[in-house]
Parts: C-alpha cells; structure tokens; sequence
C-alpha cells in the first residue's frame, strides 16, 4: 500500500478541515471523556445523510454507544444509465456526502471515524478515484449501490481492486434497481477469492427465507424458512459478509425471531453491526439502529455471539485496535 508522505498528510488535513467548515455550520462536539464498558463498531454510516449535520451525527452515533463509526461516502454526481440519469446521485437519490466529507470527519475524529472509498461502479475514472482514497486510509469500498449486473466487467474490476488493496466490498443489493443478479454472486465470490464481500440491504435480508420467490418483495413478513441465498452464501463462501443495516436488517431480525435466533447462532462469525439510519436522536423507537442493537442483544444465542456481531467481526475483518 502507498504510505503517505508527511506532506501529502498536511495537505490532506488542511483540505479536510476546509470541507467541514463548507459542509457543516454547527462547531463539533466535543470527544467523548471516556469509551463504554461494551465498544461497538457501526460499519455503514454516512455524512450529511438526509440533510443530518455533523454534530447530530456525532451526538447520534454517541447516543448508541458506537466508538468506532466507518463513514461510507456517496459516488460521483452524474448523469448515466448506472445512476438512473441522475437521479440516483447521493446515495439512492437522498443526500449523502462524499469521499471528501468522510476523509475530513475521520481526520478530525481520528478515534471515532474511519473511512470508506466509492464512486460509481462504471465511471471510467472509478479506480483511480478510489485508489486514491485507499492510499489515504480509506478500509473499504462502498457503498457501491448503483444499477450495474453485479458481474458486469466494471464491477469485476473493482471486486479485484479490493482484493489487490486488501479492503472489503460493501453492496447494496436491491432487485431490479441496484447491483442486480444477486442470484449469480456465487459465481463471483468463487472468482475472487481474495476479495470479501459485505452484502447489505433488501435483496440479501429478503433471502434469508428459502421460500422467497417474489424478489419484488423486499420487505416479506412471516416464517422463515431457512436455507435462502444468504443463508447459503453465509455457510458456504468464506469471503462472505452480511451488513444488519438499515429497515432491511431489522425486518429481517424481527420477522420471525424463533429463526432469527437460529440464523444468528450459525452466522454470528459473519454477521457486522451496521445503523445506515438518518435520524438525529440515535435512542429509542425513533432510531432504526438503536433498535436493531436492541434486537440482536435480545436475539443472539450468547453473550459472546453479540459481543462478534456487535463488536469482534468487524474488529477483525477491517484490522482494527
């Protein structure tokens, strides 16, 4: 990996602190005096999301007991089939900050934030605009959440990018809109063996149940049973993880918690902690990622098979102190 001159840092950190001043008025609270009993790592946040500033973001991640939070940035804004002609810009069309917001956020909180890589699979200059984030300590790609087959040729490009760099995928996987195929990733993941894999979002949360056959369905409801895709690709591919973020995840916990228990026991080595929520209160009913920490204390099978989801997994794969 290309370590950064004392230069390029200076230069880097005099930029960052110029985008939060452009991006965000309020001034930012202050870190926290000490770290909770219980750390947890949240892997799928983001800036400005939904118009969030930057001291709710801190004083939300704060509020859920999150010590260390991976900011994941939004792609380049631009016009092509890839970003639904633009209306897809942001991240899925909402507001969410890029590349250069999360690099500022986790220079100025360097023990609370880390920070992602991204821009549209397709773009001709993807690779070299994430490469340069990962020189700068960027630990992962994502979120990739545009409408490209998730085998097409520039996805694979980027699939080998984070194998050759040695930093997980994060996707979004959302039939018929975003990273599309989900149903042919086997054969992807077997092609990149190097590469990891985080799956995220309604089309890998909905195949947890092997009776799921309407993929248009992204929020099902009721019993499931077991032995869908990502039940398969959690049991069957080392190189696959799965993001418990969003209303996805969390349907998916909730939906039927007799199997909820059961799926958890067997993948509670794969299983990463993930809020992707834009509230600005981070407690209770209001907070999505509150409540699916809530709901994976309540559901793990052991105390030590939380302390992984919420903590260790990701601990681990993003090589983290």
């Amino acid at each position: 990996m290309h370590s950064v001159s004392r230069r390029e840092f200076m230069v880097t950190a005099g930029l960052a602190g110029a985008v939060v001043l452009a991006d965000w008025s309020q001034a930012p609270a202050e870190e926290p005096a000490e770290k909770p009993a219980e750390p947890i790592i949240d892997i799928h946040q983001h800036t400005s999301y939904h118009g969030r500033t930057i001291d709710q973001l801190l004083m939300h991640q704060r509020a859920m007991g999150v010590t260390q939070t991976i900011l994941l940035p939004a792609g380049s804004a631009v016009k092509r089939p890839s970003t639904g002609d633009g209306k897809h810009n942001g991240l899925g069309g909402v507001r969410a900050g890029g590349n250069d917001t999360v690099l500022a956020l986790a220079r100025q909180y360097p023990k609370e934030y880390l920070f992602g890589a991204n821009d549209v699979t397709d773009l001709p200059e993807a690779i070299a605009e994430i490469s340069r984030y990962i020189d700068m300590g960027a630990i992962v790609i994502g979120e990739q959440k545009f409408t490209v087959e998730c085998d097409s040729e520039a996805a694979q490009s980027l699939y080998k990018l984070a194998g050759d760099r040695n930093v997980p995928i994060l996707m979004h996987f959302q039939h018929g809109t975003y990273n599309l195929g989900y149903e042919r990733l086997p054969k992807m993941l077997e092609k990149f063996p190097k590469t990891v894999f985080i799956g995220h979002a309604q089309t890998v949360w909905a195949n947890i149940d092997k009776n799921h056959t309407n993929q248009n369905d992204l929020y099902p409801k009721g019993k499931v049973t077991p032995g869908g895709l990502t039940d398969r690709y959690l049991a069957d591919y080392p190189n696959f993880f799965a993001d418990m973020s969003a209303g996805s995840g969390l349907n998916s916990l909730l939906r039927d918690e007799d199997h909820t228990r059961g799926f958890l026991d067997r993948h509670q080595n794969k299983i990463l902690y993930g809020s992707d929520c834009a509230d600005p209160v981070g407690t209770g009913t209001a907070c999505q990622g509150a409540q699916t920490i809530a709901a994976l204390r309540k559901l793990s099978p052991s105390k030590a098979a939380e302390r992984k989801m919420l903590y260790e997994n990701a601990r681990k794969l993003f090589q983290l102190s």
